[in-house]
């Protein structure tokens, strides 16, 4: 699986996310601070450029920050297809799998510890996207906002 993840500031917490992404397997696509060779790491761009990887398919999901999570949240869900989700427990990200089909994570740099940003990424990649009929027609409600 390939992730995009992006941040404004890097930080503890955004290294052990990508060391945890890499010992889980996963192929990394850096954006922002995480990215050695980007000029541009405002949490609008970087979060953009992730949600936009996800949209075209370069990456299967992302992961962006911020310090509360708000902005990288916002700027995610402006791009078409992208249900950005900012989770500050594992449950919260459990649900938004499960009723949101949630793509993109986002996660606070100032909110969230490395304990609980773990628990949160177990829970994120275990949890499915719910199939049945009642998710799947608040998914396709959510679809035609973005017309």
């Amino acid at each position: 699986m390939r992730i995009a993840i992006g941040s404004d500031e890097r930080t503890n917490l955004t290294d052990m996310v990508l060391k945890e992404l890499k010992q889980r397997g996963y192929e990394v696509i850096p954006f922002g601070s995480l990215d050695d060779n980007s000029p541009e790491v405002d949490w609008p761009i970087s979060s953009s450029k992730v949600a936009l990887a996800v949209s075209i398919q370069k990456a299967d999901e992302g992961i962006v920050f911020c310090w509360t999570g708000t902005g990288a949240s916002i700027a995610a869900n402006k791009v078409s297809g992208i249900r950005a989700a900012l989770c500050h427990d594992a449950e919260t990200a459990r649900g938004a799998r499960i009723w949101n089909h949630a793509n993109v994570l986002v996660l606070s740099l100032r909110a969230t510890t490395e304990a609980i940003a773990k628990e949160i990424l177990d829970a994120w990649f275990s949890t499915p996207y719910s199939e049945d009929d009642w998710n799947l027609l608040q998914i396709k409600r959510i679809r035609q906002l973005e017309k």
